[in-house]
């Protein structure tokens, strides 16, 4: 129970912890006001409005700066963190969300599918690649506005 309490009251452990949950809550409200449909793998799934990654990293950021200042090792250690999560977010994942609608529309067309002899046609359906992986650089800045207002709240209020 001591470890929790410790836990709560760290702002380098709330920060970021607490900017990923209220991006994946947001990103939720927003594929529900946009769908109409209720979505529960947006509470924890990646993509989508706003980026949970940016948010986390930049929480993590924000709570490293007011708590041991920027001029030490960890403010740089944690903001290349963060540079490294979001370029990823923006490009590699989001390369990788466009690569699965591409194979997965062959795979509903039964075209590509064709030429993969190792899986029985009875399986095809079973294929579905994950789209939702990557960001659009519009909901990495809302992660990042979102891990910016979660750390300075949890830095100044916690």
């Amino acid at each position: 129970m001591e470890i929790l309490q410790t836990l709560i009251h760290n702002k380098m452990f709330m920060a970021p912890l607490l900017s990923w949950a209220i991006a994946q809550v947001v990103k939720t409200i927003l594929n529900f006001i946009l769908t109409k449909k209720f979505n529960p793998e947006r509470l924890i799934g990646s993509g989508g409005m706003p980026s949970c990654h940016s948010a986390t990293v930049i929480g993590l950021m924000y709570a490293t700066a007011y708590c041991c200042g920027i001029e030490g090792f960890e403010f740089p250690l944690a903001t290349t963190l963060a540079i490294i999560v979001m370029y990823d977010a923006m490009n590699v994942r989001m390369e990788t969300g466009k690569q699965a609608m591409i194979i997965n529309f062959f795979l509903k067309n039964e075209e590509i599918v064709k030429q993969l002899k190792n899986i029985r046609k009875e399986e095809w359906p079973k294929i579905i690649l994950k789209e939702y992986v990557g960001h659009t650089p519009t909901q990495v800045l809302g992660g990042i506005i979102t891990g910016l207002i979660v750390g300075y709240c949890v830095c100044r209020f916690l």
